[in-house]
């Protein structure tokens, strides 16, 4: 064989390993965090001429341990399960993976530690916006697993190590707010809780006609294996969830291998229903509640980093860092436009018998644990760099974006994968620029409503369709306090 021909040959097994499937990138929000695909086909690295001058993430926390309503259901089907052979001929000798059944469940897992850890470093080489020993301030929704990640990840993000040696410096600083509650209003990083009228839009429960059909056809393929029991459609559901969690609980990945690929979409799309109609695009109050997390951001970014609001006591860091849950990152997908949109007929509104896979709107690629909406402000040079520069002894050359002509635009990432806006995608990166990007957030505000009036808050005391929190801390109305990681 010449060594073009082999060349060619790990090629194509390169090729085919890269595609293997891998369940745990269709497991809706069950899945651990993985880098979504580029599903239009933009790099998400820095363009060449541009600097990343600020940037707003909106982040669900990170790995945890099931709540105790799902965990109820791993403890039923391990007390139904008593032999089985085939694929399943592990499950005799099957324990659930929560070993101190009092405190686990509800929390943060170890896996979702890391996850927030190693955002943090990723995000520190990324931007490099706060130099070490500085002190830096995050965002969290009040519930502990949240509050958690959120202090992982500014762990992660100073990394310097002198919390002994220099108290006052490289600290965390948490700004939490009560979580999920019906007094803070829009400001809030839990805002659908404080909208009346958003309950009336959730018709979630479309997904569970398709789940069920499907668990049921998957109970009967695997009854053949089994002697004594029969499974039924909701131990289906409990099993294909364990993929998720018992392999980012205890590295247990079995369940995953017992279904199929097919069994896997279907399972990705019951995920995809319950968020499309529940939380996202499908609700008709969704974009209500994103609306006011994408304003706060655009009027930060039209001012530019280390600036703050009319009437704001605190200047936000250029990473703006807010915490949060699942369904409260699908608003923001809404507020923005995006993955509601297709140049396919018929992809939109998601079918409740069969998914199209044309459809952008996947849960997986959004909601996955420590998965998160981010957008970028860049500052881009009209031209790329030169691809030599002379040295000189003593002078440093300015980097990308720094020129008297560089110009603003801001970029659009859901877990690294790029996102252009509709229509407003020409800047470098598929990005768009910041006064066209003003322009395009004004119109959504016409989509969303006004906060106030659309979930009936008319005669609610201090209600509020404005969200201030990043810059004044604390906030009244968001009623924030301050943590501080680590303790002096």
């Amino acid at each position: 064989m010449t060594v073009a021909a082999l060349l060619v040959l790990l090629t194509l097994v390169t090729a085919v390993h890269c595609r293997r499937f891998n369940p745990l990138h269709h497991s809706g929000a069950a899945s651990p965090f993985f880098d979504a695909p580029a599903q239009f086909g933009v790099s998400p690295s820095t363009p060449s001429q541009c600097a990343v001058d600020q940037v707003a993430y909106i982040v669900r926390h990170g790995s945890r341990y099931p709540e105790p309503g799902s965990f109820a259901g791993w403890q039923a089907l391990f007390s139904k399960l008593q032999n089985a052979r085939g694929p399943l001929a592990f499950l005799p000798s099957w324990v659930p993976p929560v070993d101190d059944i009092p405190h686990e469940p509800f929390f943060l897992s170890s896996t979702g530690a890391q996850e927030a850890f190693q955002l943090g470093v990723e995000l520190r080489k990324l931007y490099r916006f706060t130099k070490g020993g500085d002190n830096f301030t995050v965002w969290s929704a009040g519930q502990q697993r949240v509050v958690d990640t959120a202090t992982y990840f500014t762990l992660g993000y100073l990394s310097q190590g002198n919390y002994l040696s220099a108290q006052n410096e490289n600290r965390g600083h948490v700004v939490t707010m009560p979580d999920s509650v019906n007094f803070t209003f829009a400001d809030s990083l839990t805002p659908s809780a404080a909208c009346p009228a958003y309950s009336s839009g959730d018709t979630s429960v479309k997904a569970t006609v398709f789940r069920r059909t499907n668990q049921g056809n998957i109970a009967k393929r695997l009854n053949q294996f089994l002697d004594g029991l029969t499974l039924n459609a909701t131990d289906i559901g409990v099993m294909q969830d364990l993929c998720g969690f018992q392999a980012e609980v205890s590295g247990d990945t079995r369940f995953c291998d017992i279904f199929q690929d097919s069994e896997w979409l279907d399972y990705e799309y019951a995920h995809d229903l319950n968020y499309y109609y529940g939380s996202g695009p499908g609700n008709p109050f969704s974009a209500t509640v994103g609306y006011p997390w994408l304003k706060a951001i655009a009027d930060l970014f039209s001012s530019g980093p280390n600036t703050t609001s009319l009437g704001g006591n605190f200047v936000p860091p250029p990473l703006i860092m807010g915490f949060t849950h699942d369904n409260n990152l699908p608003p923001i997908v809404s507020a923005l436009g995006v993955w509601n949109t297709s140049s396919f007929p018929g992809v939109y509104p998601l079918s409740t018998s069969h998914a199209d896979p044309r459809r952008n709107f996947r849960s997986s690629f959004l909601v996955s644990f420590r998965g998160y909406v981010a957008l970028e402000r860049l500052s881009c040079d009209p031209h790329d760099p030169p691809r030599s520069v002379q040295h000189t002894s003593g002078k440093v050359v300015l980097g990308p974006g720094t020129s008297p002509g560089a110009q603003k635009y801001v970029r659009l990432k859901i877990n690294n994968a790029v996102v252009p806006l509709p229509g407003c995608a020409e800047g470098p990166g598929s990005s768009c620029a910041l006064a066209s990007f003003r322009k395009y957030v004004a119109r959504r505000a016409a989509v969303a409503g006004d906060f106030v009036q659309r979930c009936g808050l008319q005669d609610a005391k201090n209600a509020t369709g404005i969200l201030d929190i990043f810059t004044n801390v604390p906030s009244i109305i968001g009623q924030s306090s301050i943590l501080t990681a680590p303790l002096p």
